[in-house]
């Protein structure tokens, strides 16, 4: 009895435990890789958060990992755009019921990037499509509300086998931020983008791009228009158009109620 009791004691105060791995130590530039793991003694509701660190110690990707039933977590990390740089990646996996960080790395080596038949060229800031055999599978468009910091990216893939990776690039094409989106069973996905801060200074119009395959496969660009760190919807102009109209019209109106013309005698 005495013994049974120690025993509820030691599993009620067991400690949880994470782990974390790769499918391969070693990787080639346009490849894909699994992570995977096992965390044991949390909450389950809550995910896994995984940062991998590039050779360059940049944050790569961040993604939040669902926890299956059976504690185990993984996800398959697609070579972003254009690839993978050469050089050591580190993996680290944490949850918020975990003091301790579980650690692991992998390294990727040179690879050429074959011609892509679905390549851009961007003439005048404007993003021009080639023409290409591959048929893009994407389709996206931009929701906000005029003065929001928020902008709503929603679409669609024909093929939910991989991630999805949006890039956004300022007017002047600087590299802006980088997000990872898993679409859903039927293609679906969502992210939300928020703006502001020092890395949305340029007042223009920033390209929002989506990339989904080892080479870029499917690929789809949109472009919203940022001034003073907020959104200008598209309607912004045609409706100060309409405003200037209307004050023309009263200025116009006004005028003729004051006209006097004099009587003849």
């Amino acid at each position: 009895m005495l013994f049974t009791a120690s025993m509820v004691s030691t599993l009620a105060f067991a400690e949880p435990t994470i782990e974390v791995q790769t499918s391969d130590n070693q990787i080639k530039a346009l490849e894909s890789i699994w992570i995977t793991g096992k965390i044991a003694d949390v909450s389950q509701y809550k995910p896994v958060k995984l940062r991998i660190i590039g050779p360059d110690g940049a944050l790569v990707f961040a993604p939040q990992v669902a926890i299956s039933d059976n504690g185990e977590f993984r996800k398959l990390l697609n070579p972003p755009v254009p690839r993978f740089d050469v050089g050591k990646y580190i993996v680290t996996a944490s949850h918020d019921d975990i003091k301790v960080v579980a650690k692991t790395q992998f390294t990727v080596i040179y690879q050429d990037i074959p011609r892509n038949p679905t390549a851009q060229s961007i003439e005048s800031g404007i993003i021009v499509e080639k023409e290409s055999k591959i048929k893009s599978g994407i389709s996206m468009s931009a929701e906000s509300e005029n003065g929001s910091d928020i902008i709503k990216i929603k679409g669609n893939t024909s093929y939910s086998g991989t991630d999805i990776t949006l890039i956004v690039k300022s007017p002047t094409g600087n590299l802006i931020t980088i997000d990872q989106v898993t679409p859903g069973i039927n293609g679906d996905f969502e992210v939300e983008i928020k703006i502001g801060g020092p890395m949305w200074k340029e007042d223009g119009m920033y390209t929002v791009t989506t990339n989904q395959g080892a080479l870029s496969e499917y690929k789809k660009s949109i472009q919203v228009e940022i001034n003073e760190g907020v959104v200008v919807p598209e309607f912004g102009v045609v409706a100060s158009l309409v405003l200037a109209i209307s004050i023309i019209s009263i200025i116009i109106v006004s005028a003729k109620s004051r006209l006097v013309i004099p009587s003849r005698y």
